[in-house]
């Protein structure tokens, strides 16, 4: 393992946290761990080369090796299934009711491998029903992850993923691949969901107000004042009634945000 000096460290940190709003700063030793071989590697004999080269270079390809490996993209279908729920129950009720002019605007902020986004889609579609045809409800996907936006976009799964999904929708939603255990998104479904690069340290500029923000267990590689900043933009993109749904592992300011608390991890802007 290669070794890396205090100086380099700072500088890794620094330019993650301007860049991409990550914030490594306690994360030394898995930097060394994740990045060591890496840099070998591509050629390099220190992390002081390979830094000189990421920070001045900005290769897209580099960078996006580097964010892959010192972030985890982990989830699965229906995960934390009380946000799915409340968003069945409770807020597709209200926009199908108050959205005359049949556009719903949902975003999937940090969608990872798109399971997120896939489910919200399934969710609409039963919601919906016959009546899917009337709206629009294109789902919004994002990450800065190209390789996880080209998993996404693949929507092939496996089992462990589908854990939480009954049989129903396996059967409605997935189509079996010739690999055993292994299911691909339905056409349906994959078409309502359109994929996009973004970075969350950008500034929020989308066409629409969003009726729904998920974006769940991004945060957790924020500090305070990144975290204040993009909920603020969050609150600034959300339409009016529009809710934020963020992971339950993460929390928000109450003091500093504008948005309404509606119950753990739920926000609503009045």
């Amino acid at each position: 393992m290669l070794t890396l000096s205090q100086q380099d460290f700072t500088r890794l940190v620094q330019f993650v946290k301007k860049n991409y709003g990550i914030d490594l700063s306690k994360k030394m030793q898995l930097i060394m761990g994740r990045l060591s071989n890496t840099i070998i590697t591509m050629g390099y004999s220190s992390f002081t080369e390979y830094i000189d080269h990421v920070t001045s270079s900005k290769n897209p390809a580099d960078l996006e090796v580097m964010l892959n490996k010192l972030t985890t993209n982990y989830t699965y279908f229906m995960r934390e299934e009380a946000h799915f729920n409340f968003f069945r129950d409770t807020i597709l009720p209200y926009l199908l009711s108050t959205k005359k002019n049949k556009v719903l605007s949902i975003w999937s902020a940090g969608c990872s491998s798109g399971e997120e986004p896939y489910t919200i889609s399934m969710l609409l579609k039963e919601s919906l029903g016959a009546q899917a045809a009337l709206w629009d409800t294109r789902v919004l996907a994002t990450d800065i992850s190209q390789n996880a936006l080209n998993a996404a976009k693949q929507a092939v799964y496996d089992e462990e993923s589908l854990k939480n999904l009954s049989p129903s929708w396996k059967s409605k939603y997935f189509v079996k691949t010739a690999e055993p255990g292994i299911y691909s998104v339905s056409p349906a479904i994959k078409s309502n969901v359109i994929f996009q690069t973004f970075n969350l340290m950008e500034p929020i500029r989308f066409r629409l107000k969003f009726d729904v923000i998920f974006c769940r267990n991004v945060m957790i590689y924020f500090d305070q004042n990144t975290k204040d900043g993009l909920i603020q933009r969050f609150y600034d993109a959300a339409a009016p009634g529009g809710y934020l749904l963020i992971g339950h592992s993460e929390t928000i300011n109450k003091e500093k945000t504008p948005f309404k608390y509606i119950m753990p991890a739920t926000y609503r802007k009045e």
